[in-house]
């Protein structure tokens, strides 16, 4: 096991790897990130997440199986993701979250789905899973999070086993990575925005406080 970096460093090196060797994965590592995944944030302590963890060989060949219709001649994509030894999907539950601000110390006892303008059990999902891609990060391993074709949702459902009270929000490769150039969306290609472009200080449109 490596070293823990500095958060910095960290939050600088992760990347969307989408190229993968077959090298096993320390399934401590695995432990770790998904307790990690348990430390983000949820409002009202909700806690409306879960992981369907895919591990082993057999597991994940049935992911992309259900996922992909050409798992035996892959496209280089597909052939990358296939090889992560490690897949994660996480989800969210709409019900965890009415069902909690429906206790006594929250109020809303009317369970209306109106008083939330953001689905909050998608984003405390999605900080979850932000926190397993830095955990590999900090492991010396590669990561991405993309999502799941609409029309294979039902599949992969049937698949797994997937309740209907959870809804994936996404899936999540883990291995150790392979050396390329980068998917044509990525940092290596595309240049990021500085702050001074997505920064608004004190009014929108102001890269210094209007009032400075």
């Amino acid at each position: 096991m490596l070293r823990s970096m500095e958060f910095q460093d960290v939050v600088r090196r992760r990347r969307m790897i989408r190229n993968y060797a077959e090298t096993p994965v320390d399934p401590r590592i695995v432990d770790r990130a998904l307790a990690n995944a348990t430390r983000a944030p949820s409002a009202g302590f909700s806690q409306g997440w879960a992981f369907l963890l895919l591990d082993t060989p057999e597991d994940v060949r049935r992911w992309w199986r259900a996922t992909s219709d050409d798992v035996e001649r892959p496209d280089s994509w597909l052939a990358g993701m296939m090889r992560a030894p490690v897949v994660i999907v996480p989800c969210s539950s709409k019900a965890a979250y009415l069902q909690r601000y429906a206790e006594s110390d929250k109020g809303w006892t009317d369970r209306d789905e109106a008083r939330w303008p953001m689905p909050f059990w998608h984003m405390d999902a999605a900080m979850a899973s932000l926190l397993i891609l830095q955990t590999a990060v900090d492991e010396g391993l590669g990561s991405c999070f993309f999502g799941i074709p609409p029309d294979r949702e039902t599949a992969v459902r049937a698949e797994f086993g997937i309740p209907d009270a959870f809804d994936p929000v996404g899936v999540i490769t883990l291995g150790h990575r392979v050396d390329d150039s980068g998917a044509a969306g990525s940092p290596s290609r595309r240049r990021r925005k500085p702050l001074e472009e997505v920064v608004h200080r004190g009014q929108w449109g102001h890269p210094t406080s209007p009032s400075a």
